[in-house]
């Protein structure tokens, strides 16, 4: 983490306003979208680490080609120590939004969402449908507790798709029926996403 990196953020109190909910939201997504960007500031991410009262907005991407989806993990020699552990299984790609995705004249959560896709993976084909699914909030751990994500679901053409970062992540395209069994024991959003959005698919 860059110690003078901004990222975009949105006060919990007003995220929250209506409701907290546990998992994944999957009604009413317009209104939160609305509520992100007519209300968001952007922050040292040192200072909202640990900050409960403010969440950080994460696109969340899934995959998939077909009936197989994008599934990849830390390596061990990777740096990312709060979220690394053999059971830390990740099906969705992203990143914070920062102030450089303002200046793309689009969408400011389609931006950044973009950018970090492009910024993570190498994917050859073209993408034939991006949708928005959910919102994830989960307070299991206090990492997730202080952010917030927008789940997409991006459906590619063609199966050629890998991780940029090679020496941090490793990944492939697992079938859906397959996925069970990497869920049982994972921890954070991967498990939500996939009992309460993508076992429904089955």
């Amino acid at each position: 983490m860059e110690s003078n990196e901004k990222v975009l953020v949105v006060a919990s109190d007003i995220i929250f306003e209506k409701n907290c909910w546990q998992g994944l939201k999957t009604e009413n997504l317009d209104y939160y979208l609305d509520l992100i960007k007519n209300n968001y500031h952007f922050r040292l991410r040192k200072d909202v680490e640990g900050d409960p009262s403010w969440q950080q907005i994460i696109p969340y991407v899934l995959f998939s080609f077909e009936d197989r989806y994008f599934l990849y993990h830390y390596l061990k020699e990777a740096g990312e120590k709060r979220l690394k552990s053999k059971n830390d299984w990740i099906l969705g790609v992203g990143g914070h939004i920062n102030p450089i995705d303002t200046k793309i004249k689009e969408n400011i959560l389609e931006a950044g969402m973009m950018r970090e896709w492009n910024e993570e993976v190498d994917y050859k084909g073209n993408l034939i449908e991006k949708k928005l699914v959910g919102i994830i909030n989960d307070n299991a751990r206090a990492v997730e507790a202080v952010h917030l994500g927008l789940v997409y679901h991006f459906k590619g053409h063609i199966p050629d798709i890998s991780i940029k970062e090679k020496d941090k992540l490793k990944g492939g395209l697992i079938e859906l029926n397959d996925l069970a069994g990497y869920m049982k024991n994972a921890n954070g959003w991967a498990p939500i996403v996939y009992d309460q959005y993508l076992s429904k698919l089955l």
